[in-house]
């Protein structure tokens, strides 16, 4: 059972456990295994297929909103993959017998990284016979969103098509097993294979265009996009114009003209809505009884996923200033003379920030994992109540990204840097031999830049990384009640179960020349710990009035790390106890009472101790930017704005700014205490039905993260603070927070604290219904109760509780459920219709929390409720055939439109796609056939 080591065909769970079966994989139609976790209201969707740009080609899961780093997730009761390397996509979901997910600490059976819960995959490897599934399906939508399609008519950019059909999915798995020696043995294999077509932004109403707050206030959207655009855009940083944000004349002349928001360019048609992908998998279970002392078992898993994400062309990226050649002669002398000034026409150089999009192809992130794990082990009965299991895992995580169509800045320097040449425009670097193959770009025309010109821009970048896991354990489990220890008002005995575990994990991160310059580095790391464990449960009383049974259990567990990365010699060490309290109680037989206490800990894993630090997007916008700037000047000059900068400070383009991200050595252990209680009734007097009813309290502190850098760009502008406003770091040329000289710092750290807490409750009733067969209604909900997180000790916190957007993120509505009703006629036809309830949110700037304070809106103050409607058939013919047919989001129900700005992790085209059904209506049909 999910949650413990004792082993006893008696045990349930003291700890609140979900269990999500193969029939609602196959009601769902579901090709991936996080996309039917992501309904339950436990889970908060996290990376998986509608996320493109900056996507890693992952897929993953984050329980109770604590962060997919905080939920351990098992393959058969054992690790899936390196914790910071881990890929739902490994699992193929046709395989699955079932799916526990347990709420709350379970370090001390576990280990480290189960502090929100643990969700167990349990897949089907003892058959015995031939197996095939397979699956096919895809999107229709109708675009009739008047709002949206009327913004984009506003600006002339062409509207979707009414009605689309694409994103078709194909998933086929084949598995077959064979029982031999009298069914002492089994042997299953597998092989899989799986297909996603694009989906680009363009074909929803939704997600045409870069939606942006037209005002301060919020109080419509329009059509906006980015400053980077094919009409080129310039910020000279230096002269009588530094600091002003100008562009290229419309009309192909060579003048400059002030920038504003009729010359943004529209980056989303490009991006990916949903990401191509094709997976290949394969694997086979084996085992073999040698007696009933020994039994060998084994297991080989295999993954290779090739997924491409897609994004805007690529551009010259306002960001880091360009020297610019004062006499280049694709520039006009009014040109030279605003950006140069008394330079113009000299042989010398004027520093400028420029933009100018290369509209020739869009840039693709070409991502591949390939992904092994062994398992190989011995158990067996050893007699009297006892029983062992030892047993050796390894897990190897291969990723390799290839990133295209991008341009390079060192070679855009040089392009930029142009003479004359008897009488040939010429790149400096051809004179000197430098680059003899560079070709001067034209950024001083609308249009300018030739796709010859944009081609010698273009230089894929490579980065590289290579995650292995080894675990050595061993387990002694057994039933003290043979030996005669048992509570004299018990019937049943001790149970105990103690053990051992070694774990050593491994990262290598590799950049290429191209790649360093946007600021990736080489990264190594090593971590390792040995521990060992123990846990008991005691049987107190049984068979008495209004005590049917009285238990307890305890578990205990100790931790040694050590890290170490060999590049620099680093060397750290740290201890840690984790341990556990559950009691539960059945005062009748209809109704039993549990509760859980856990202290738990997550060690910092190899990617946040070790990860390469760089510079990347995220969504924001400087306060301290534009001519009329949000904050005061005081604190501005906080952040590092001088006296000259003030007023005079680009904004970041497209509501996008930059971030400093990366890992930390110096970090410690986070700790988390949990606290559940609940009960389970299953009256005798309504049979097949059952209730449960369970509160959850979880706090994690000094929590591993980075500071969510609207967090600290909101928090200096409304308060002044000095720890905030000190993590600004401006260029120091222009001022601005985005390009890689320009960053808020959102590095790694151990932080304040996380709380969460609610109540979950599941219900589940089965009648008969006559002729007409039996009739299922299971329903699973939760109310949160509170989200709080204060960032840092001492300086506030604040409680996302019905509340989305910026700091928040994604929605966490108060109350979620998702309800099923089943009709499983006599005929073996199964009618299944599903409800999903995601409450209503309110706009976290909107709160009278001074943590939360931010840009305002009118128009994206609330999400309101939403509910959608799933139906799905299921028809067997015999025992060799199965069909099904089915439609997710029935009535094509649109997803919330959101400027760009307020979104932040895991936000795309404009809307929370992993929340909220972004592409409209599924339809699917599949068929399994068994031989």
């Amino acid at each position: 059972m999910t949650g413990t080591r004792i082993k006893r065909p008696d045990l349930e769970s003291n700890s609140p456990q979900t269990v999500v079966s193969s029939e609602e994989f196959r009601y769902q139609g579901a090709t991936t295994v996080e996309g039917v976790l992501n309904r339950l209201p436990q889970f908060t969707a996290d990376a998986n297929e509608n996320v493109s740009n900056g996507s890693d080609g992952t897929s993953n899961i984050n329980l109770r909103n604590l962060g997919s780093n905080r939920v351990l997730v098992l393959v058969n009761g054992q690790r899936m993959l390196p914790q910071q390397a881990i890929d739902l996509n490994f699992v193929p979901s046709s395989l699955v017998e079932r799916v526990d997910v347990l709420t709350g600490g379970a370090s001390a059976v576990y280990g480290s990284d189960a502090l929100s819960g643990v969700v167990n995959f349990v897949l089907k490897d003892n058959l015995d016979g031939i197996r095939i599934d397979a699956q096919t399906g895809f999107y229709q939508h109708d675009n009739n969103n008047s709002a949206v399609r009327g913004l984009l008519d506003d600006k002339g950019y062409r509207k979707a098509n009414s009605s689309v059909m694409d994103g078709a999915k194909q998933d086929i798995t084949i598995s077959a097993g064979k029982n031999f020696a009298d069914g002492r043995g089994n042997i299953t294999a597998y092989a899989g294979y799986r297909h996603y077509n694009p989906v680009r932004q363009s074909t929803r109403d939704v997600s045409s265009c870069a939606l942006n707050q037209a005002d301060d206030a919020g109080t419509a959207l329009f059509c906006g996009g980015s400053s980077n655009t094919p009409y080129g855009t310039f910020v000279p940083l230096e002269g009588a114009y530094q600091g002003q944000t100008l562009t290229n004349n419309k009309d192909g002349t060579q003048t400059f003209v002030p920038y504003d928001n009729s010359y943004a360019y529209n980056y989303a048609p490009d991006n990916y809505f949903q990401r191509s992908d094709e997976r290949i998998t394969a694997g086979a279970f084996a085992k073999f009884e040698l007696s009933k002392a020994a039994e060998v078992y084994g297991s080989f898993m295999f993954m290779r996923d090739h997924t491409f994400s897609q994004v805007a062309p690529s551009a010259i990226f306002l960001g880091s200033p360009f020297a610019i050649s004062c006499n280049n002669p694709l520039a006009s002398a009014s040109q030279l003379e605003t950006l140069c000034g008394s330079k113009a026409g000299t042989d010398q150089t004027a520093d400028a920030l420029v933009g100018y999009r290369m509209s020739i192809a869009p840039r693709r992130d070409d991502l591949k994992h390939t992904d092994y794990r062994y398992t190989a082990g011995v158990r067996g009965d050893l007699g009297s109540g006892f029983s062992y299991d030892v047993n050796y895992l390894y897990s190897l995580v291969r990723f390799k990204e290839r990133y295209l169509n991008n341009v390079d800045a060192v070679k855009a320097q040089r392009a930029l840097d142009v003479v004359t040449v008897n009488g040939v425009p010429t790149c400096r670097s051809v004179v000197d031999g430098t680059d003899p193959n560079c070709i001067p770009v034209n950024v001083f025309s609308a249009g300018g830049v030739t796709a010859e010109q944009g081609a010698y821009l273009f230089t894929p970048s490579n980065t590289s990384s290579r995650n292995s896991q080894q675990v050595f354990s061993g387990t002694l489990s057994g039933d003290l009640g043979q030996m005669g220890i048992t509570s004299p008002w018990a019937s049943r005995g001790v149970g105990i179960a103690l053990g051992a575990e070694h774990r050593r994990e491994t990262l290598n991160f590799f950049a290429d020349d191209i790649a360093q310059q946007g600021g990736a580095t080489n990264a190594d790391g090593i971590i390792s710990v040995t521990e060992g464990y123990g846990e008991i449960e005691i049987p107190l009383i049984s068979d008495m009035p209004f005590v049917r049974s009285l238990t307890i259990n305890g578990g205990l567990r100790y931790s040694s790390y050590s890290n170490e990365q060999k590049s620099t010699g680093f060397k750290s060490n740290f201890n840690v106890w984790t341990y556990k309290g559950e009691l539960s109680w059945q005062p009748v037989d209809d109704l039993r009472l549990r509760a859980s206490y856990n202290h738990a800990i997550r060690a910092p894993n190899i990617g946040e101790l070790f990860a390469s630090q760089s510079v990347g997007n995220v969504a924001g916008q400087d306060p301290c930017s534009g001519s009329n700037p949000v904050a005061s000047q005081e604190t501005c000059a906080l952040t590092g704005v001088t006296a000259a900068q003030y007023g005079n400070i680009v904004e970041c383009p497209a509501d996008t700014c930059s971030a400093l991200g990366g890992g930390n050595r110096n970090l410690r252990p986070e700790t988390a205490d949990t606290i559940t209680a609940g009960f389970v009734l299953t009256p005798r007097a309504l049979r097949n039905f059952s209730l449960s009813v369970d509160y959850y309290k979880i706090k994690v502190k000094d929590y591993i993260g980075a500071l969510d850098a609207s967090l600290i760009i909101s928090q200096c502008a409304k308060t002044g603070d000095a720890y905030y406003c000190g993590l600004f770091n401006r260029d120091p040329r222009s001022g601005a927070i985005f390009g890689q000289n320009g960053y808020i710092v959102s590095t790694t750290l151990n932080t304040g604290y996380l709380k969460t807490s609610g109540i979950d409750i599941t219900a589940d009733y089965t009648f008969g219904i006559g002729k007409m067969g039996r009739f299922n209604v299971n329903m699973v909900g939760t109310w949160l109760a509170e989200q709080v997180a204060q960032p840092l000790p001492g300086l506030g916190s604040y409680d996302c509780k019905g509340l989305f957007g910026y700091t928040c993120g994604q929605p966490s509505p108060e109350w979620r459920h998702v309800a099923r009703f089943t009709w499983m006629a006599p005929s073996d036809t199964v009618l299944s219709l599903s409800w999903r309830h995601i409450g209503g949110t309110k706009l976290s700037s909107l709160s009278d929390n001074p943590s939360l304070s931010g840009t305002p809106s009118v128009i994206n103050r609330k999400i309101d409720d939403y509910n959608y409607f799933d139906l799905s058939l299921t028809q067997s013919i015999g025992k060799q055939l199965t069909l099904r047919a089915g439609v997710n989001n029935m009535f094509d129900k649109d997803p919330p439109a959101i400027a760009a700005g307020i979104l932040s992790s895991f936000g795309n085209g404009n809307t929370y796609p992993g929340v909220y059904d972004s592409l409209g209506r599924n339809i699917f049909v599949g068929a399994t056939v068994n031989f």
